[in-house]
């Protein structure tokens, strides 16, 4: 998941290492750190001891290999046959293979790899004789490359600027003393951005089902959205879920506009065994939603969960007859169900929807699929409300309640 982010924030990172680092080669400012310079010392040594070991040994293997050659030739002295030839190269080319497998010669490509190895860590890790302090111009460049690259990946452009400001402030006029500094202190900036951004305060379903349970009284759930975001598969994945916690969900199938989105719902009801409250199509959908929560109240159910026609957020028509069933069915929470692989699409019809009816929080769909993220990251800043759970694959079990914890981990790991 996420993998488009973490690339960019990875990229932007190591550009500002490496351009502070280039800087203070340029100031005469940069000394080579220490623990580098004793480990580099350790394999010089080595490297002497290795060729002393060889210079030693050399004679004795090539005696060895000498000695092969005058056992396979003849006392008289006869005309080797070509075979005895061949045994005795065979034999000798032995002889000078274990030569050089006791002394590390058959490895001698990772020797060079370790070398080049070492090579690059002693120009990757260097401690500065004066302090230096990042400048605005050490980052402007990057983080306006880093801006455009959230764009690039569906990221909201308030948040992109957000995130951008957020680092810069942090970034700037900080004193570091090594070139490893500044991708930790980027790494730290970077995370307190994204910290900030998807971190909205809200209540877990489940804390506010308990509170409900308290008074006696369901909680009711709406949930809105265009055709084709999976509402009507989330309130299933919801019902599974809250059932194993010992609760009782009934559904409501307030999407009367279509008889498949009621047969739909009906399909995971039955699998489930969940009861299921719905009338004839076309009939009057904020009816639906009312006997679902008097159903509820009267066998003390704990959950009502409300399916909606899926709509356009610009059809103002279908807009009101949303607002009807949340003045009539009183809605503890009105979720609004967005796709994830959507994008800045999915931001944009969560305002919409959020502007007409005052959704409360968000539910992402297809949330595993998706590598860029930039609605994950986008849609809670920007409607203000949080996200609530990912729809993580096909199955009911495929849902995960939202964790800004988990989605920090997600991105930074």
């Amino acid at each position: 998941m996420f993998e488009s982010i973490r690339k960019k924030f990875a990229e932007a990172s190591g550009k500002l290492t490496r351009k502070v680092s280039e800087e203070a080669k340029e100031e005469n400012n940069v000394e080579m750190d220490e623990k580098i310079e004793e480990t580099s010392g350790e394999v010089q040594s080595s490297d002497k001891s290795k060729d002393k070991i060889a210079k030693e040994a050399t004679k004795g293997y090539i005696e060895e290999a000498s000695d092969i050659e005058d056992e396979v030739v003849s006392d008289d002295e006869e005309e080797l046959s070509e075979n005895e030839e061949d045994v005795v190269s065979d034999e000798k080319e032995g002889a000078l293979s274990r030569f050089g497998t006791r002394l590390g010669f058959g490895k001698s490509k990772d020797i060079k790899d370790s070398e080049k190895s070492e090579e690059e860590k002693k120009s990757g890790f260097f401690s500065f004789i004066r302090e230096k302090t990042i400048s605005e111009s050490d980052v402007e460049d990057i983080l306006w490359e880093l801006e455009l690259s959230l764009l690039e990946s569906d990221v909201a452009i308030d948040v992109a600027n957000t995130v951008v400001e957020s680092v810069k402030e942090d970034l700037v006029g900080q004193k570091i003393k090594r070139s490893k500094d500044v991708e930790e202190y980027t790494f730290k900036a970077l995370e307190s951005a994204v910290s900030k951004i998807i971190d909205i305060e809200g209540k877990s379903m489940t804390e506010m089902i308990e509170e409900k349970k308290e008074k006696g009284e369901p909680l009711i759930v709406m949930f809105v959205g265009i055709n084709g975001t999976g509402k009507t598969t989330t309130i299933g994945k919801l019902a599974d879920y809250y059932m194993k916690k010992g609760y009782t969900p009934v559904m409501a199938a307030s999407d009367t506009f279509r008889a498949g989105a009621i047969e739909q719902l009906t399909y995971h009801a039955d699998k489930l065994g969940v009861k299921i409250v719905k009338h004839e199509k076309g009939s009057d959908p904020a009816a639906v939603a009312y006997d679902a929560v008097e159903h509820a109240k009267s066998k003390g159910k704990e959950l009502v969960l409300i399916d909606t026609a899926g709509r356009m957020q610009t059809n103002t028509n279908l807009m009101d007859e949303m607002k009807k069933i949340r003045r009539v069915a009183k809605p503890d929470l009105v979720i609004f169900v967005g796709d994830a692989l959507t994008g800045n699409d999915a931001v944009e019809q969560a305002s919409k929807f959020n502007e007409a009816i005052d959704v409360d929080g968000v539910m992402l769909t297809k949330a595993d699929a998706d590598s860029k993220g930039g609605a994950s990251l986008s849609i809670g800043y920007v409607i203000g409300k949080p996200i609530m759970f990912l729809g993580m694959g096909q199955g009911y079990d495929d849902i995960k309640e939202y964790d800004p914890e988990w989605m920090l981990n997600q991105i930074f790991s």
